[in-house]
Formats: C-alpha cells, structure tokens, sequence
C-alpha cells in the first residue's frame, strides 16, 4: 500500500523492504547531497488478483461494477488513451497539479509501538513525460524519517478528459543509512502493467473500488474508494472546507487502510490508518506553498538527476521510456 501522496510505497522505510520481483539493481551513489526540495526557497499559495480488464473505449473513466457486485471488491477503470486530449492539465480541484505546487505533511509513522517522526514533501515539476501515448505530470517526491531520506521518487499523472486523475506510475529510489537499496520501478503499458484512478473530478462517486494502477512485476496494486465526506477539517496548515476521504489498501492488505483527505482546491491534507497493520502513518498537512523561478528549477533537476539514475538501473522498464521535456 502507498503512502501519503499518490505515489510511494505504503510501508514506509526505517529499514530494508523487499518487494517481491524487483529488477536487480547494481550498486549506486549513497543519496545525493543535491539542495532537497524541503530547503527550496518558496512563496506561499493564494488561500483557499483480479482478471485484466478490456481496454477498449469508453465515455467515462467510471469503471464496471465489480464482477461480484460488491462494491468494496476492487476493479479496473476502462482506460482509452483517446480520451486525455489535454492530459498535463491537471485541474481536478481535489488533486490540482500545476507546475509548481509544494506540500509538506509530517506527522509520525508507527512502527511496532514506536512513534517515528516522518515527513512527506510532494512538489509538482515544470516537466512532463510521455507515457502511453499521453503526456504525463511529474512530481517530484521525498520520504524523510527521523530526519533522514528514505526515499525519493519521481511519479507520474494525467487528467481525462472528464477530470479523473490518472496514475501512470513512478520510479522511487529507496535508502538506508544513506545508501541506495532498490527502485521497485513501474510504468503503464510496460511488464503488463496498467494506469489505474487516483481521484475522480467528483470524488463522491468514486464508490467502487478502483485499482489507483497495476504493476505485478513488482506486487504493485494499490485500490481506492470513497470512505466519507467532511464539511471541515483542521489541520497545521489551516482549516479547510468541502473535504473527500478514500481509504486505499492494495491486494497483499485486505482490510488495512490507509485514510487519505482531499480537501477542494487545495489537495491532500490528511493521512491516517484503519486496520491495524505494520505501519501506520498520521500525517497532516504542514505548509502549501508555490515554487517557482530558480526554486522550481532546483526541483526540475532533481527529478532529471533522478531520471538519469532510472536509465542506468531500471533499463528493462525505465529504459524503454522517452525522456522527460
């Protein structure tokens, strides 16, 4: 299961997780001393096992209704490459996505009873990739714990053309102690894996469960769906209106969840847990902010270092996919 911020891992990393089928990876450089994008210099917001579906077109993204009529039981949304005319325009008002947009949340992780500080920075670059014919959103992420990098990754999203925001995968680069340890890389349309939803336009009608991607080479198959609707939530960053929740779990965690908060206009503000689990993260929303100028252009580089680390080692995936512009 993924953790806070579409697009890393669920279990969050003190130590070593392997993930089963990942692609060998040779040694590599200890986590580089690179400016993190936590230190970018900002300024602030305005205020505010499953059978594979068929692929072939459809009018929405809304997926069929689970074979087995439970809603709960998670499906494939019908992807139809045609229907992203404008896919790097992500305006979806719960999961806005421009070029530029920082969140931070922290909070603590707890492992086996013991509270671990954990912090999330989630930065939207300048830069898209193409990905399934469509270009992508990339997103430039790093995972701290107890004040150090375990992991850092670059993701990939795109709006349909009804507003869903899609999942098209991601390349997280995993450390301990400093030292680089894995990249459980994945990208639609390569090693059979599939785009999955991470947010409809109106998240009140995500009520089946949708696989938010599939990747089995690496055991990826996060699912989601609509858990509540909140009038407000407080958070470190303010208080905020008109808030959707989705609890998410994935295949290997049947009945454990992790709670994401999705407040409008503004984005994730909340992770929480339910179901017990051996970890589980409460996060909340610490800052928001717009980079731009020489403080995106770190950011940008950050995530083109990242990408030039993913050609070397993830050549059978990463390798066979155009470059970012």
């Amino acid at each position: 299961m993924h953790r806070s911020f579409a697009g890393a891992r669920g279990a969050f990393l003190v130590s070593c997780l392997l993930v089963v089928g990942c692609t060998a990876t040779p040694s590599a450089p200890s986590a580089p001393a690179a400016p993190s994008a936590s230190q970018a210099a900002i300024e602030p917001l305005p205020a505010a096992t499953p059978t594979l579906p068929d692929t072939g077109p459809s009018a929405s993204p809304s997926a069929e209704p689970s074979p087995s009529g439970d809603p709960a039981k998670p499906t494939f949304p019908t992807f139809d490459a045609s229907k992203f005319s404008n896919g790097s325009n992500i305006t979806n008002a719960w999961l806005p996505l421009q070029p530029g947009r920082r969140w931070i949340e922290d909070g603590v992780t707890i492992e086996e009873g013991e509270r671990i500080p954990h912090k999330i920075v989630f930065t939207v670059t300048n830069l898209t990739k193409r990905i399934e014919g469509i270009p992508t959103v990339v997103a430039y992420i790093e995972d701290w714990a107890d004040g150090q990098l375990v992991e850092k990754e670059i993701a990939f999203y795109a709006q349909d053309d009804d507003g869903a925001v899609w999942y098209f995968g991601e390349h997280p680069e995993e450390y301990e102690d400093g030292e680089f340890v894995q990249a459980p890389t994945w990208i639609a349309g390569i090693a059979e894996a599939k785009p999955g939803i991470k947010v409809f336009a109106d998240p009140s009608a995500q009520t089946q469960a949708l696989y938010q991607g599939w990747a089995p080479k690496v055991d990826w198959n996060d699912y989601g769906r609509l858990d509540e609707h909140e009038d407000k939530d407080c958070v470190t960053a303010g208080c905020f209106s008109d808030v959707f929740r989705i609890a998410e779990s994935s295949d290997e965690e049947p009945g454990i969840f992790q709670l994401k908060s999705y407040a409008k206009d503004v984005g994730e503000i909340r992770t929480g847990a339910r179901g017990g689990g051996d970890s589980q993260e409460d996060l909340a929303l610490k800052s928001k902010a717009l980079l731009s100028g020489a403080a995106l252009a770190k950011i940008d580089q950050l995530a083109r270092d990242m990408e030039t680390h993913a050609y070397k080692i993830s050549k059978d995936v990463y390798g066979q996919t155009e470059k970012m512009q």
